[in-house]
């Protein structure tokens, strides 16, 4: 079993940055890709941005050079620097640990048998 917990969430102006933390425990995350996902009320979770054990990344359409990910397995965690925030990133952001190393796999929430409880970021316009 992998613990997954976010931290880093909260309240930003438009412009703003904010980095999140997804601390891991129970098991070494450096077999797994690593995944941001985010959700706001009434849609699907999405795809943010994954990076695999090996490195390799992908973002969601909509990152846009924004946000990137980033992964320290000698702390067992995983970041999300987010810059440039728009309203429209307003959701709950949500880590996920994945087998799977296949980066046209990672954006499939079925992938992620472990996720954290999520935290919020709200971005004021």
């Amino acid at each position: 079993q992998v613990q997954l917990v976010e931290s880093g969430g909260g309240l930003v102006q438009a412009g703003g940055s904010l980095r999140l933390s997804c601390a891991a425990s129970g098991r070494a995350i450096n077999g797994y890709s690593m995944g941001w996902f985010r959700q706001t009320p009434g849609k699907q979770r999405e795809l943010v941005a994954a990076i695999t054990s090996g490195g390799r990344i992908t973002y969601g359409d909509f990152v846009k050079g924004r946000f990137t990910i980033s992964r320290d397995n000698d702390k067992n965690a995983v970041y999300l620097q987010m810059d440039s925030l728009k309203f429209e990133d307003t959701a709950d952001y949500y880590c996920g640990a994945a087998l799977s190393q296949i980066l046209t796999r990672l954006p499939l929430l079925r992938e992620y048998p472990y996720w954290g409880q999520g935290t919020q970021v709200t971005v004021s316009s």
